[in-house]
């Protein structure tokens, strides 16, 4: 098989759990937003598991597809945001905290379930699928693993970072909110300068032993 075959069957095995850890995640927050009083993202039809109606064309699909290609240690992307008014959360500083988990949560969810789709492929009989659903499972693993880590991390406006905003009292949340605008910039210096892989990894690999040790996957 050449080079050119090998990239595309990988992204083609990829594509599947990737979209959907990028898409589900935001579908995840806007469904929490209703639950929580605002109807925002319903009303505009994007609490679905419709790839289509979050997909990206940058985000989603192409930087996934180039940093998975270059073998980066960090592989992400992001979907078209969910729109979610906070003032018209029953609850706003309080109900934030739920909405903003409500991403991770879903990669977590999401990352067990490929952790049982690769512990499946391992006992069934071997067959034609079985290396390429497993292939496909570490995938899902990684990149829900990834993402919510990713997505925690305390920086506006990462899901993290609302968290904290929801947490913190009010006149620090206020100031800490600010930051929001500058967050992309300082995550990707951090990411480029090392920063970020040198404190997400270890609970990334904390996040994937814990799932090998669910399911009894061997490490």
């Amino acid at each position: 098989m050449s080079t050119v075959d090998s990239i595309i069957q990988t992204i083609a095995i990829a594509a599947l759990p990737v979209i959907l850890a990028i898409t589900l995640h935001e579908a995840a927050h806007g469904y929490a937003a209703r639950h929580f009083g605002d109807p925002t993202a319903w009303q505009l039809g994007r609490i679905t598991a419709n790839p289509f109606k979050h997909i990206d064309p940058v985000g989603t699909v192409l930087l996934p597809a180039l940093l998975f290609i270059v073998s980066s240690p960090f592989l992400f992307g992001w979907a078209k945001p969910v729109p979610v008014d906070f003032a018209r959360l029953r609850h706003p500083k309080r109900d934030m905290l739920w909405v903003a988990a409500a991403g991770p949560g879903a990669n977590l969810a999401m990352a067990l379930f490929w952790g049982a789709m690769l512990k499946l492929a391992w006992l069934l009989p071997f067959n034609y699928f079985s290396l390429p659903m497993t292939r496909m499972a570490e995938i899902g693993i990684a990149i829900n693993v990834m993402l919510m880590v990713l997505n925690l991390f305390p920086l506006p406006p990462l899901d993290g970072g609302r968290i904290a905003v929801s947490l913190l009292p009010p006149a620090a949340a206020w100031r800490f909110a600010r930051l929001e605008r500058f967050g992309f910039p300082i995550l990707l210096l951090l990411l480029v300068t090392g920063v970020l892989g040198f404190v997400l990894t270890p609970a990334m690999q904390a996040a994937v032993g814990l799932i090998d040790f669910i399911f009894q996957l061997p490490s």
